[in-house]
C-alpha cells in the first residue's frame, strides 16, 4: 500500500510501505478521505514534536476491511472516523477525567502511523460509527470539528450573547457554525483574506473585519465599533501572537478568551496580568477534544454543519507532500488528501 510518512523534519515522502495487521482490539480501516490539519504542517517543520518515521494523517475517515478477534460492535463495510488521541486511561490524569492531558497519549498521525495512507489501524475504541450514506469526505471533518467542540464548551457561550472568532481558516470557519449553534447572535469574524470572510458570512457569520485595513482591536470594541466594549468571548483559531494578543483587548471585562490556535512549540509573546487581572478576564486554552468526538460526527451526520463550501480541492497520496511542506494557497480553507485518486 501508499503511505506518506514524515521520516525526519523536512524529510516527506509517499512510498510503498507494508500494508499493517489488526491486532486483537484493532480494526483495519480503508481510508477514503484525510484531512491536511496545520498540525502537519508544523511537524513537517519540527514545530510540533511527534515520533518519526511515522506516517502524518490524524483528520480521517474510512471503511472497516478488517478487524482482531475481541472487536465488539462493529462489522467488516462500516464506514468509521476515527478519534486520533489514545489515552492510556491509568495515570493520574485520565483517572480526573481529563484525557486530553494524558502523560502517555499517543496520537495517531503523530506517534502512530495516520490516514495519509491506503490503509490505517484504529483501536475499537477510537472508532465511531457513522452513517453508511454518509458522504465520504464529511467523514474527514469529525476529528477537527471535534476540537472545536472542546473549545466552545470552554467558553460557556450564552444564549444572545457576542463572539469573536480571530482566523478565518477551518478551525475558525466550523467555530463560527458552532458559535451561532450554542445561541450566539453576534458572531464576529477577523481574517485578512477576502474569500474567507465572504464565506463565514454565507456560514453565519453576523460580521467580519479585515484586520489589515486598521486596527482589528478599534474595529470591534473601540467607541464606535460593532461592539463597544468589547464581547463576551474571544476564540482564537488563528494560532499566531498577534492574534492571540488581539484576543486580550477584545474581551469585555468579566468575559472569556478561549486560545485554539496551535503556535508553533517555543515561541513566545508578552501579556499585561495586570491589565488581565484588573478586567477579570477568563484566559483559557484548549487542547484536543476530550470526550467531544462522538458528538462531532453526530452533528455531521445530522447535516448540522455545512462542510461542501469548506472543502478547497482533493489531491492524491503522490502530491500530499508537496501540500504539506507548502503554505496554504490563498483563499485555501481544507485540503483533502483522498488515497483512492
Amino acid at each position: 500500500m501508499k503511505a506518506m510518512q514524515l521520516d525526519a523534519v523536512g524529510q516527506l515522502f509517499t512510498r510503498e510501505v507494508e500494508r499493517p495487521e489488526p491486532g486483537p482490539e484493532d480494526l483495519l480501516i480503508r481510508v477514503e478521505a484525510c484531512g491536511v490539519c496545520g498540525t502537519d504542517r508544523h511537524l513537517f517543520h519540527g514545530e510540533f514534536p511527534c515520533k518519526p518515521p511515522v506516517t502524518l494523517g490524524h483528520e480521517f475517515s474510512g471503511i472497516v476491511e478488517a478487524m482482531g478477534g475481541k472487536v465488539t460492535g462493529f462489522a467488516i463495510g462500516d464506514r468509521i472516523t476515527g478519534d486520533p488521541n489514545i489515552a492510556c486511561g491509568r495515570c493520574v490524569h485520565c483517572a480526573n477525567g481529563r484525557i486530553n492531558l494524558c502523560r502517555n497519549l499517543q496520537a495517531i498521525g503523530i506517534h502512530r502511523n495516520g490516514g495519509f495512507a491506503d490503509y490505517v489501524i484504529v483501536p475499537q475504541k477510537q472508532a465511531f460509527l457513522l452513517p453508511a450514506d454518509l458522504d465520504p469526505m464529511h467523514g474527514a471533518f469529525c476529528e477537527p470539528l471535534a476540537c472545536c467542540l472542546h473549545g466552545i464548551d470552554l467558553a460557556e457561550i450564552k444564549a444572545g450573547g457576542s463572539v469573536v472568532v480571530l482566523g478565518g481558516g477551518v478551525i475558525g470557519l466550523l467555530t463560527v457554525q458552532l458559535a451561532r449553534l450554542a445561541g450566539a447572535t453576534s458572531v464576529i469574524l477577523s481574517t485578512r483574506q477576502a474569500v474567507r470572510r465572504t464565506l463565514a458570512e454565507e456560514l453565519g457569520a453576523t460580521a467580519t473585519v479585515d484586520p489589515s485595513e486598521g486596527d482589528v482591536i478599534n474595529k470591534i470594541a473601540g467607541p464606535q465599533g460593532l461592539v463597544p466594549g468589547g464581547v463576551d468571548v474571544v476564540l482564537e483559531c488563528a494560532g499566531v501572537s498577534e492574534t492571540v494578543a488581539q484576543s486580550l483587548k477584545i474581551v469585555r471585562p468579566g468575559g472569556t478568551v478561549v486560545v485554539m490556535g496551535v503556535m508553533p512549540q517555543g515561541e513566545t509573546m508578552e501579556i499585561e496580568p495586570f491589565d488581565l487581572l484588573f478586567r477579570e478576564v477568563r484566559l483559557l486554552t484548549s487542547f484536543l477534544n476530550p470526550f467531544t468526538h462522538r458528538r462531532a460526527a453526530d452533528l455531521i451526520a445530522a447535516g448540522k454543519i455545512e462542510i461542501d463550501t469548506l472543502i478547497s480541492r482533493t489531491v492524491s497520496l503522490n502530491e500530499a507532500p508537496n501540500v504539506v511542506s507548502n503554505p496554504p494557497q490563498p483563499g485555501e480553507v481544507k485540503v483533502l488528501v483522498i488515497p483512492g485518486l
